[in-house]
């Protein structure tokens, strides 16, 4: 009678299937497939349940040889009732250069909650100076949700910069922007800009209400009227003057780029 590690490795040839596969497919490492299959380790009962279910064998029959075997030629059995369940498919990944005690990267997907931390992380949830992820928080990152130092998501909340479907950071921009210059579809700042745009400052966009207003209908202290959508409609040259006269320390190449749509 075969051992189990000789069953194993004989099921998973007749699949075709390699090392890596089996082991991305049951939720452990490649290394972890080699040790069951050279007799060093067995899998714990979770792992050897999807092996079973796997290779359509009885459980019995891979750990003692029992009823459900090849020699017998009967499918395995399970009682009504008792549910059997594969554990969730995921692959890890984490290199061995580490920086400031972080792997360089660390991929970690799958089915479920995966915590992926590094360098460059990638996961369910990413945490790192590059993250990746469904939820991403660190320096640079990318995701569904995302805090961090430049925020790119569906929800970013940016510490700089912040582009998403909502998005709030010091430069935001998105379909709702929140931020000290927000640029969006609504956009709430100190300088926004968009289709409606509520400032402290100054505000652009077609609704425009600030201290400074220019849109096709405006509210504030100074405003500008734009003529039939056309910018080019307002007089930049009384503009320029207002926005210096409020503002005398503002940065002039950030005054110069408000301005440059405006003759």
């Amino acid at each position: 009678m075969r051992g189990f590690a000789e069953k194993l490795q004989g099921y998973r040839r007749e699949k075709g299937m390699s090392q890596e596969k089996l082991a991305e497919v049951i939720g452990v490492s490649r290394q972890a497939v080699s040790k069951w299959e050279s007799g060093q380790t067995y899998p714990e009962m979770d792992k050897m349940l999807a092996l079973s279910r796997l290779f359509g064998v009885s459980l019995d029959h891979l750990v003692l040889d029992g009823p459900g075997s090849e020699e017998s030629g009967e499918a395995p059995e399970y009682p009504e009732k008792t549910a059997v369940y594969l554990s969730r498919p995921h692959y890890e990944y984490k290199s061995k250069t580490t920086c400031f005690g972080l792997p360089l990267v660390h991929i970690h997907l799958g089915r479920g909650i995966y915590v992926a931390k590094g360098i460059i992380a990638v996961g369910t949830v990413a945490i790192g100076v590059l993250p990746v992820g469904v939820i991403a928080i660190g320096g640079l990152c990318f995701g569904a949700v995302s805090l961090g130092l430049i925020s790119l998501a569906g929800l970013a909340l940016g510490l700089l910069l912040a582009v998403g479907g909502l998005a709030c950071g010091a430069l935001a921009a998105g379909g709702v922007a929140v931020g000290i210059i927000a640029v969006g579809g609504l956009a709430l700042g100190m300088y926004s800009f968009g289709g409606c745009a509520v400032a402290s400052r100054i505000a652009i966009g077609g609704y425009a209400s600030g201290h400074i207003a220019v849109g096709e209908s405006v509210r504030g202290a100074y405003t500008w009227a734009v003529v039939n959508g056309a910018f080019s409609s307002v007089n930049g040259d009384e503009l320029r003057e207002a926005v210096n006269r409020e503002y005398p320390l503002l940065w002039k190449p950030f005054v110069n780029m408000i301005l440059s749509i405006f003759k």
